[in-house]
């Protein structure tokens, strides 16, 4: 008897000798990116401006386009930003404007990846004959001067909206997308987990997806950040030269009615510099998140 009663009081200090899990990649990713400056700086003001577009709408009573008080008013505690030339809010004009960038960020940015990556998967992993056509594809829409097509289009449309002003984006911003991801995946075909995969008889998409995807997030993660950059700054060099959306507001169109109402002229700063230092401020700090992941990606790179 008292040998098994030492036995079962001995069990409990086995279970605490048990070898504890190492710690996933999500965890790996975490630490390493909550130690990273660049990041967090980053993702601080991307946070704080896309805030601004969800809940700022909430905070005035006033439409964009509606005249609603004395004209070039300056920032005061009844009108926070100001009024433009017309007596418009330039609040209101400014956190509508916030949310057209991020819609056509989301939607532009997100199609011309998602093109980018079908077509830079496929030719990566197909190879011969497919890798060809596709190449051509690429090369054609690359060396098209997309900017002037987007003017072309934009001056012959009498009604132009956020949506689709964000899916010509899309279709136009994906070549460059493309041809790096199908580098990426050329090299990952060839390893032995492919090979293993391709031996058991998987169907092509489906190792595509499930074996070389994962082995790239990071990468795409990238690159979707860098075409979320892209199609806001695309949008805003339209919006400015007066081809952005006819029924909407945006950040690139503030800064177009601010030049051509005199607002420089006038000294009516308020209405050009909001739109201007947000806009800076939301792609330069996209470009520093990139820099940021690059860094938690890479062993090399890692801030210890």
């Amino acid at each position: 008897m008292i040998d098994k009663n030492n036995k079962k009081e001995k069990e409990p200090e086995k279970e605490d000798k048990i070898p504890q899990k190492k710690p996933k990649k999500i965890n790996e990713f975490v630490y390493f990116a909550s130690r990273n400056t660049k990041l967090k700086v980053g993702l601080s003001v991307v946070l704080f401006f896309l805030l601004v577009a969800i809940i700022g709408p909430f905070f005035t009573d006033y439409k964009w386009n509606a005249y609603i008080g004395p004209i070039s008013q300056p920032p005061s505690s009844e009108y926070w930003l100001g009024t433009t030339t017309f007596g418009q809010d330039v609040y209101t004009q400014f956190v509508e404007g916030l949310r057209a960038s991020f819609i056509v960020g989301i939607i532009g940015g997100g199609i011309a990846t998602i093109i980018g990556i079908i077509i830079g998967f496929t030719a990566g992993y197909r190879g011969g004959m497919v890798d060809e056509v596709l190449n051509i594809i690429t090369n054609i829409v690359l060396v098209i001067p997309t900017f002037a097509l987007l003017l072309i289009i934009a001056a012959y449309l009498k009604v132009r909206g956020i949506l689709m002003e964000s899916v010509f984006i899309g279709f136009t911003a994906w070549p460059w997308a493309a041809r790096a991801i199908r580098a990426q995946t050329f090299s990952l075909r060839s390893r032995e987990f492919v090979d293993l995969a391709r031996i058991s008889g998987m169907k092509p998409y489906k190792i595509i997806f499930t074996e070389i995807a994962p082995n790239m997030m990071s990468y795409l993660l990238m690159t979707f950040i860098l075409q979320f950059g892209g199609a806001i700054l695309i949008a805003t060099t339209l919006d400015f030269i007066g081809l952005g959306p006819t029924n909407a507001i945006s950040l690139g169109l503030m800064m177009n009615y601010a030049v051509l109402w005199g607002a420089l002229e006038f000294g009516n700063w308020w209405w050009f510099v909001p739109p201007g230092l947000a806009i800076m401020l939301i792609v330069g700090s996209l470009y520093i998140m990139n820099v940021g992941l690059d860094e938690v990606f890479n062993p090399k790179l890692r801030e210890m």
